[in-house]
């Protein structure tokens, strides 16, 4: 492969701290490279390096002379004054830039429902990624460096921006380096993986799940990592392999050795431990919406944000929420908390519900800007039980990352990832019986994120949360539901995949399967509000076709679990080949269990189950 550009030896300090030290690499065509690590430990530094865009303290960065490199800031690098159609194609005639199918395909895919002709100061900080994130993506550049891109990008706009960069050059042409704390994201578009620590960069082949496998197998050869840490990392490997073993089963993974690290490994969590320990604190009821409808705020035209919608919450219930942007995730926390009153319908409190909030601001620690992070803790109190363990205020914020120096840290200086895993504490030391987290995952790194998941693990609440990291809503939360745009709130059976499936049914004129207002019940099932109009004929062939597609599915299970037993055989016999023919096996089987699933969905949702 072709040299495209690189570092060598470069160094870089501030004050009497070594961000970066000595470090030399390079990226090389056909590329695809994540980069992770702490919040501070110079991921931002290198990429401004690498795109010519700061200098070293010592060290020089050299790129092939006819190299094009393009370069997405975290900060807005756009003119404010300038129409949003001048920003992304400049003067160019719309029917010169229309022409085009790949400038098409990314207006369509980022700002179709950005105005025009608005000027790029009148946009919210959304919009505005976008519109630079597009301008970006329709110039020919033969590297990409992308800094933190899912901020501010919806669920369907993470997996639009993956498709792109999948599929934007052949695979062994171009090169992209991308920052971002999404580990979906990760995994969906990066063959490698940087991780920036201690001034050093280490390399990993494979998007998030070969990094945390190879990572661990390092550790564990070091035997030089605390006790703390390795037990996350062992948790995370946990559920890797639970959550999608399709992951671990390419070549490049040490499955022999993960298997070893994560035999002794329990679940994540233990969801009907939890749930008895909920319904202890919370008795029976906790938050019932029913009937409610939600008017536009300050809209007189009609239109209504819910229509007719209602959602119970059970103890212990995990709810992961999706949406568009502006669907209503938002609201819908604020309806649930009591602080918005619906038009119509009402909000049913249990009488033992203690409710907390983790709201996109992190204004709520203007009031304690001057405590230091471990005062504001214990102001609250000194001891805590998580998971049925006793842990001291100090212990559990060194579990989020606060070591001891930084525990006496005034919440003034804090970062915002640091501000925002304080915001967490606080309100789990509050003990809430019903904790709801709205977008949490920002300004987190993915380090940070796997020890917030910990925690949560072992909280025995009802949990609310509402992101576009599908990684964390599949991780800690146990159903999902969507909001869809239109006014509905529809349970997802069939998880995230099942919402970008309908939102591309829907963006191409089709009918989504199974009209109505979905009602979740105690224990997240869902169920359909509204008669589906199937005759009894209908009906008898969709039992019919359950009871075939459970035996099918029951029959496909049984034979990828010999697929994977016999994949970890070839792996330890060092047989590639043949490795690459099972993979190959373990696609078409999953596709077909996909296919299988989407049936399922369709007669189930006809039988109204």
């Amino acid at each position: 492969m072709a040299h495209l550009l690189g570092g060598e030896n470069l160094t870089v300090s501030y004050a009497t701290r070594t961000v970066l030290d000595g470090i030399t690499l390079g990226l090389e065509e056909g590329d695809r490279i994540g980069m992770v690590g702490r919040n501070g430990d110079g991921k931002s530094t290198l990429m401004r390096l690498l795109a010519l865009r700061s200098t070293p303290d010592s060290g020089r960065v050299t790129k092939r002379g006819d190299v094009n490199v393009g370069y997405l800031d975290q900060s807005d690098v756009l003119d404010g004054d300038l129409t949003v159609g001048a920003a992304i194609v400049g003067d160019q005639a719309d029917y010169e830039w229309a022409r085009n199918p790949r400038i098409r395909e990314i207006m369509g895919g980022l700002v179709s429902d950005v105005d025009w002709h608005a000027n790029v100061h009148s946009l919210s900080g959304g919009q505005k990624r976008r519109v630079a994130l597009a301008k970006l993506l329709i110039e020919d550049h033969d590297v990409i460096m992308l800094d933190e891109p899912t901020n501010h990008l919806d669920v369907e706009g993470v997996a639009w921006l993956a498709r792109h960069l999948k599929t934007r050059w052949r695979a062994n042409q171009g090169a992209f380096l991308v920052v971002t704390h999404d580990r979906w994201f990760l995994d969906e578009v990066c063959t490698k993986t940087w991780e920036v620590h201690d001034g050093i960069v280490d390399p990993f082949e494979g998007g998030y799940a070969a990094y945390v496998l190879a990572r661990a197998e390092r550790d564990r050869m070091a035997s030089v990592v605390e006790g703390k840490r390795q037990q996350l990392v062992k948790k995370e490997l946990a559920w890797l392999r639970r959550g999608a073993p399709a992951r671990t089963a390419k070549p490049k993974f040490r499955i022999e050795a993960a298997n070893a690290l994560i035999a002794d490994v329990p679940a994540p969590r233990d969801s009907m431990a939890l749930s008895k320990m909920a319904t202890a604190r919370q008795g029976k009821d906790v938050l019932d919406l029913e009937n409610v409808s939600l008017n536009f705020q300050g809209g007189d035209d009609g239109r209504k944000l819910f229509d007719n919608i209602t959602l119970r919450l059970a103890p212990g219930e995990r709810l992961g929420l999706v949406g568009v942007n502006g669907a209503g995730k938002t609201t819908l926390l604020k309806l649930l908390n009591g602080e918005i009153t619906p038009d119509a319908g009402r909000l049913k409190r249990g009488k033992t519900v203690v409710t907390a909030v983790l709201t996109q601001e992190v204004k709520e620690l203007d009031d304690v800007a001057d405590l230091r992070v471990i005062e504001v803790i214990e102001r609250e109190k000194r001891s805590f039980n998580v998971g049925g363990k006793e842990f001291t205020a100090g212990q559990l914020v060194e579990q989020l990352g606060f070591t001891n120096q930084k525990q006496w840290t005034p919440v003034r200086d804090l970062s915002g990832g640091e501000r925002r895993r304080l915001q967490l504490l606080r309100l789990l030391v509050g003990e809430p019986n019903v904790l709801m987290l709205d977008e949490p995952t920002n300004d987190l790194d993915t380090d940070t994120l796997a020890a917030v998941e910990d925690v949560l693990d072992g909280w025995p609440g009802t949990l609310v949360v509402v992101s576009h990291d599908r990684y964390l809503l599949e991780r800690v939360t146990d159903h999902q539901m969507a909001l869809l745009g239109d006014g509905k709130l529809r349970g997802l059976p069939g998880g995230v995949d099942q919402y970008l499936e309908l939102r591309e049914a829907a963006q191409a004129g089709s009918t989504v399967t199974g009209g109505g207002n979905p009602v979740t019940s105690a224990g997240g099932q869902t169920t359909a509000a509204t008669a589906n109009g199937a005759t009894e004929a209908e009906k008898r062939e969709a039992r019919k076709a359950l009871n075939r597609i459970e035996r099918q599915l029951k029959k496909l299970d049984q034979e990828e679990k010999k697929l994977h037993d016999a994949m970890v055989r070839t792996t330890e016999a060092g047989d590639f080949d043949k490795l690459a023919d099972q993979n190959k096996q373990l696609k078409d089987l999953t596709d077909e269990k996909d296919a299988l699933e989407m049936e399922w969905l369709e007669s189930s949702e006809l039988l109204g189950d």
